[in-house]
């Protein structure tokens, strides 16, 4: 999928405690703390997605209707519950999703708090973290279409009065159950002949069809614009075919705003597959490169860390035997540091260990 960050250089985790996610910090200091977050209250009982958005540095609930819309400039926790093939007991997939603009108090307190629910489901959980932009095909199921907003928590959610509506430009992009809807801004350099564009002007709404945008991206839209005007009540929508529209028509004399730099896709789908060894076998810790294209299970030692890069995903694989020391730091140090060394530092990360089931990693190291 051809999306990416307004400014990926919006991130800025240098100094950010991004340490905690996926750490192994004291057990029953993690217990304690997660006995008492109300937040998570009933997490995980049942099969199903539960998400949280991190307000003023405090979990709060998000409203079930807008699961799939997102803020850039918020951080949030999804917790996908479910049953494994075959077995009863229940299984996690908690992800931390980081909006463009997120501030990093934001996204550390997301971090910190997935390790917490992890502690909460006592550590039965796969840990992942998405980056706007960057997000996993795990992460982009459970959604119909993702929508990425402009602004944060205090932005809401609330209905307005089309006269005091902000015009707005929305991006369509994607194939069949992976639309992603994204504000971009109001300018007509952000038009693609390959996408489906629409222009919210509160009482007036269009649709514009790219001239090599699919079904899906229009169809799409199309919902989403019915929606739209079902909110409105008395507002009107039109339908545009690129190639039938003058430049005179009011679609594009209402694009007026300043454009941003273009989003840089960041994923490197030419990287060269990396397996990195966390050990402190030499009495101190470090990371080593053990080997770099085809890798297989054998490649991986119980009794160390192990951290898989293929370019579009990295793994931070956590053996049984692995010592407290290697657990403590089986993620920011290395996974978050090796990545920012790269040309893909914002792909998503998954914190899995030893036993648990995640089809990417299978396939990442499939004989």
């Amino acid at each position: 999928m051809a999306t990416g960050l307004i400014k990926a250089k919006e991130y800025d985790w240098k100094d950010s405690n991004l340490a905690l996610f996926g750490s192994d910090t004291e057990k029953q200091v993690k217990k304690d703390s997660a006995a008492t977050e109300p937040a998570w209250k009933g997490a995980g009982q049942k099969e199903g997605l539960k998400i949280w958005r991190i307000v003023n540095f405090k979990v709060t609930s998000f409203p079930e209707k807008d699961y799939g819309s997102f803020f850039s400039g918020d951080s949030y926790i999804i917790l996908n519950t479910y049953k494994l093939k075959g077995r009863e007991e229940l299984a996690y997939d908690v992800h931390f999703w980081i909006g463009s603009k997120s501030t990093q108090d934001e996204y550390a307190t997301a971090a910190y708090k997935t390790v917490e629910v992890d502690t909460y489901l006592d550590d039965k959980a796969i840990q992942h973290r998405e980056a706007e932009g960057y997000e996993s095909e795990l992460f982009q199921s459970y959604f119909p279409h993702i929508s990425i907003m402009e602004g944060g928590a205090e932005s809401g959610f609330n209905n307005v009065k089309a006269e005091e509506y902000k015009a707005r430009l929305l991006h369509f992009s994607g194939l069949k159950k992976h639309i992603v809807v994204k504000e971009v801004p109001l300018c007509p350099q952000r038009l693609k002949s390959d996408d489906v564009f629409i222009l919210d002007l509160g009482r007036t709404l269009y649709q514009w069809n790219g001239t090599g945008s699919n079904k899906d991206e229009r169809f799409k839209a199309m919902q989403y614009l019915q929606n739209l005007k079902a909110e409105r009540g008395a507002a009107t929508s039109k339908t545009l075919e690129e190639e039938h529209i003058d430049k005179s028509h009011e679609f594009y004399t209402s694009l007026t705003g300043e454009d941003e730099d273009l989003p840089e896709d960041e994923t490197d789908s030419a990287a060269v597959k990396t397996l990195l060894r966390v050990s402190d076998a030499a009495g101190y810790l470090k990371s080593t490169v053990v080997k770099t294209g085809h890798i297989v299970a054998s490649d991986l030692d119980s009794k160390d860390v192990f951290i898989l890069d293929n370019g579009s995903t990295c793994f931070v694989w956590v053996g049984n035997g692995a010592s407290a020391q290697e657990k403590r730091n089986r993620k920011d140090g290395y996974a978050h540091g090796h990545l920012m060394k790269t040309s893909h530092p914002f792909i998503p990360i998954s914190v899995l260990k030893e036993g648990q089931k995640n089809k990417s990693f299978d396939s990442a190291i499939a004989a």
